[in-house]
């Protein structure tokens, strides 16, 4: 297969797995999720290109173009019409708690197949970006410690779509928020420290985990 197409192929794949896990979108959480699924994506494919279903052609889409065809065209405008028949203060406060409730029971699945839950395993996918994940934030590693990890996030693709939206509550709510209950649900003893994000319009979002203990 030509290496391009694979590429593309395989952030195709990154995008739909790290943008539906659990009806909600995971930001640091989401390698997570792809690192327990490295097995399943190593595994050849049976089925010639040439012989896949119509729904399984690579769509030859830029990742801004995917970003908006699942959020600002379809996602974003209908939590905007929920958050309007319900009050959008209220209604932001519940998909915190479910965004946070959906990203625990994700990590949880996600992290049975790892040998140890430790700031090293956690990271990992952190310090080796995968295709998606470096199309769609841009960071650098600030801190590298074996009780310390922090990054900090210049440039960040949902927080682009949601504030273009007038949705950086609703995007904060699922996106961001959540990462909290992620590291919680990885490991009692990692805790997750942030002063900032993109998505509240601060200048760069400052993702800090220390292992406690």
């Amino acid at each position: 297969m030509n290496l391009k197409v694979a590429d593309d192929l395989k952030g195709r794949r990154e995008f739909l797995r790290a943008v539906f896990p659990a009806g909600v979108l995971i930001c640091f959480g989401g390698p997570l999720l792809t690192l327990a699924q490295e097995k399943e994506k190593a595994k050849p494919s049976v089925q010639p290109l040439a012989m896949k279903h119509k729904f399984l052609i690579d769509a030859n889409a830029t990742f801004e173009d995917m970003f908006n065809f699942a959020y600002r065209d379809s996602f974003i405008p209908l939590m905007l019409v929920l958050a309007k028949a319900g009050g959008r203060e209220k209604f932001v406060e519940i998909l915190k708690k479910g965004a946070s409730e959906a990203a625990t029971l994700g990590i949880q699945n996600a992290a049975k197949s790892l040998p140890k839950r430790d700031l090293a395993a956690f990271v990992t996918p952190l310090k080796n970006p995968d295709h998606f994940w470096k199309h769609v934030l841009t960071f650098s590693i600030v801190e590298d410690s074996p009780k310390a990890f922090e990054v900090k996030v210049t440039e960040c693709l949902w927080a682009k779509t949601f504030r273009g939206m007038n949705a950086a509550d609703i995007g904060f709510a699922t996106i961001c928020f959540p990462d909290y209950a992620t590291a919680a649900a990885f490991s009692p003893k990692l805790k997750m420290i942030r002063s900032k994000t993109l998505m509240q319009g601060h200048d760069c979002c400052n993702h800090r985990y220390v292992m406690e203990g």
